[in-house]
């Protein structure tokens, strides 16, 4: 998501627990409050993400521009609709003392904080580290679907030569998505639901497919 590639997401261990990916009601309540008082400096941002306190640094150029084409062309989709719903970039989503920031989001209003009820769709832009992409293609697939998060898009530089999948139908039971949808860079995929539904993304957000 937004880690850079020298420095990998810096988990508070001093606050989880054996148990950190099913917490429990205690575990939840410390975390949120830890949460809430932390003061970060300038460039980092702080999750919840399955039981741990995850510290990550915002992301460099390449990372800025995806997330920046994505917001500005699903802005223009939006407005085309006429759309009650709003784009943003690094918007805090909070669902039962859980906070994760979302490098995009299309949630009813454009707040600091939205709810997870009220976001239809989410993206991620995978940064490099092993740490990094295992959090957005594993550890925040498992919590949007848990959240019934609608869509999930997955952006990845690091999966071959760059793909696009495009998650939905969310499972909360099961912490998992029924539908996946997987291209590579280069091909179009589009939004099957929700506000954004038939938005499509393509090179002109992604850039072309990455040298090997």
């Amino acid at each position: 998501m937004t880690a850079l590639a020298q420095e990998a997401p810096v988990t508070m261990s001093e606050i989880t627990t054996p148990e950190a990916t099913t917490p429990g009601p205690e575990l939840d309540e410390v975390l949120w409050q830890a949460w809430k008082a932390m003061e970060l400096p300038e460039g980092f941002h702080a999750e919840i993400i399955e039981g741990s306190i995850e510290v990550s640094p915002t992301g460099r150029h390449s990372h800025s521009r995806i997330s920046f084409q994505l917001r500005r062309q699903l802005t223009q989709y939006l407005d085309q609709q006429s759309s009650a719903y709003a784009v943003t970039n690094d918007t805090n989503i909070v669902h039962d003392r859980k906070v994760w920031i979302p490098d995009t989001v299309i949630a009813l209003e454009d707040a600091i904080i939205a709810s997870a009820d009220d976001s239809e769709f989410v993206a991620e832009v995978v940064s490099p580290g092993h740490d990094c992409r295992k959090r957005d293609r594993v550890r925040k697939r498992r919590a949007y679907a848990q959240a019934s998060i609608p869509v999930y898009v997955i952006i990845d530089d690091y999966d071959g030569r760059g793909t696009v999948t495009v998650l939905s139908s969310p499972s909360p039971d099961r912490a998992a998505y029924t539908e996946s949808h997987r291209v590579p860079y280069g091909k179009e995929v589009t939004i099957p639901e929700g506000p954004a539904k038939g938005f499509t993304i393509g090179e002109e957000i992604t850039g072309p497919p990455r040298d090997t």
